[in-house]
């Protein structure tokens, strides 16, 4: 895919959701209420060996939603992390390759099924392949910490991610969703890896804050974004899997920061214990705060808006509605 046409799919997502695109929402979450077990090193990526069609059927359930964009079942989906449970190279491929072709068939069979029904107002969707941060992979908690040790440097990062990246972009997706990037070093590693493999689609990077001022790392993200905005792979660059209540300040400081489109979408409120492998007690937000925030952060500057952990098909809807005036 060229990058004039990817960027033009981007944009046109965007002005035709009336200026700010919905993103789907919690994955894992969704899988889980459907009864799919994902207490795995692999996380919802387990399902990618047990259980495709209920990813499809995820994907159809945030597209009935009202999303425009599909982000992947493959945040921790990595070549490591497939061989670690005995599986061959080519077989974590095949599992990578096949996280973007169940989306994109949902996508496709939703907008072919869409046609008889002309005065639909749905959108279609773009699928965006999720790359997850190193942290991510081992699953300590660490995308939340950016806390990877010494011997973790760029050129470790990029090979780690390298494989990846190119096996998810012969698959064909939309976009690539870098997400829950917890310091400098690994936003680095991404953008130089992007144009080391010339990548030719738009990507996004996300990364996650717990205290509203910096990356989890404790750096700026003056710092971070500086980077960023050196690159013209980056389309979109903001804040995953953080608590809402603070996304407001987050869209605004970004704003200063830089020129590309904001992506926001943040959890529930609740708390992730990495090491423990369970969700702490915390203030969590319900649809209807995330009706209210929606139009708030639009109105911030915000262009792309959804959910991450602990939201559901019913939070995208409430945020679509929000923002696009219509209950899909």
């Amino acid at each position: 895919m060229g990058l004039k046409k990817a960027t033009t799919s981007l944009e046109e997502v965007i002005e035709k959701a009336g200026g700010c695109a919905v993103v789907d929402g919690g994955f894992a979450t969704q899988l889980e209420r459907h009864g799919a077990a994902i207490n795995d090193p692999l996380w919802s990526a387990v399902c990618l060996i047990k259980d495709p069609d209920l990813i499809k059927r995820v994907h159809l359930e945030y597209l009935e939603a009202g999303a425009d964009v599909l982000v992947t079942s493959s945040y921790q989906a990595t070549i490591p992390g497939f061989l670690s449970r005995g599986l061959s190279i080519e077989e974590g491929e095949l599992l990578l390759k096949k996280s973007v072709k169940l989306a994109v068939e949902a996508r496709n069979s939703f907008w072919d099924a869409l046609k008889l029904t002309p005065e639909h107002q749905y959108n279609r969707a773009l699928v965006a392949a999720s790359i997850g941060s190193y942290g991510a992979y081992l699953a300590d908690g660490s995308e939340y910490s950016g806390c990877y040790g010494p011997k973790v440097n760029v050129d470790k990062l990029k090979d780690f991610h390298r494989r990846r990246l190119q096996v998810l972009v012969e698959a064909g997706p939309d976009l690539l969703a870098f997400e829950t990037i917890p310091n400098k070093l690994e936003a680095q590693a991404c953008v130089e890896l992007l144009e080391e493999e010339n990548i030719q689609i738009p990507s996004w990077i996300c990364f996650t804050s717990v205290d509203g001022e910096n990356a989890p790392s404790g750096e700026s993200f003056k710092e971070c974004l500086g980077i960023i905005n050196k690159s013209n792979k980056i389309h979109a660059v903001g804040i995953n899997c953080a608590p809402p209540h603070l996304i407001q300040s987050l869209i605004c400081k970004f704003k200063e920061l830089t020129n590309k489109a904001i992506v926001v979408y943040p959890n529930s409120g609740e708390i992730w214990d990495g090491k423990a492998k369970r969700w702490l007690p915390a203030k969590s937000f319900d649809d209807d705060n995330f009706e209210c925030f929606a139009t708030s952060w639009r109105d911030a500057g915000a262009k792309l808006i959804g959910g991450c952990c602990r939201t559901t098909p019913s939070t995208v809807q409430v945020i679509s509605k929000a923002l696009k005036g219509n209950s899909c």
